[in-house]
């Protein structure tokens, strides 16, 4: 019992390790993916910068976000990539928070939750 922790400390911190590596590349894929189909479309356009056009509605909300990448929209797709990579902490709290709640470990559980808490309060109350 005394090796419990010694020999699932390596483990767990491999596991974390390849939650954030699978994350990254999978927004850096999903970016790549979007700025390759952006510049397809838009890439031979004439800049225009003495007008400012700022993000549409749709693409400041994660519904409109989700809508315009299923859509196959350039813009929408880039977002969604840069979703997923603001997920990946998140899913990595949430993996930490599991681990911890099913090896019992009340002290890492709160810390977890507080964590978490914090998390989701940076995210979410910039939208209040």
């Amino acid at each position: 019992m005394g090796s419990e922790p010694e020999t699932t400390a390596p483990r767990l911190e491999a596991a974390v390790g390849a939650l954030l590596r699978l994350g990254v590349a999978a927004a850096a894929a999903i970016v790549l993916a979007g700025a390759v189909l952006y510049l397809s479309e838009f890439g031979s356009r004439p800049l225009q910068y003495h007008t400012f056009r700022g993000e549409p509605a749709s693409l400041t909300t994660v519904p409109g976000i989700v809508v315009r990448a299923a859509r196959l929209d350039s813009r929408g797709i880039v977002q969604l990539g840069l979703l997923v990579l603001i997920a990946t902490p998140v899913a990595r709290v949430l993996f930490s928070l599991f681990v911890f709640g099913a090896g019992r470990d009340r002290a890492y559980v709160w810390v977890t939750l507080t964590v978490l808490a914090v998390l989701l309060y940076s995210l979410l109350a910039s939208h209040a």
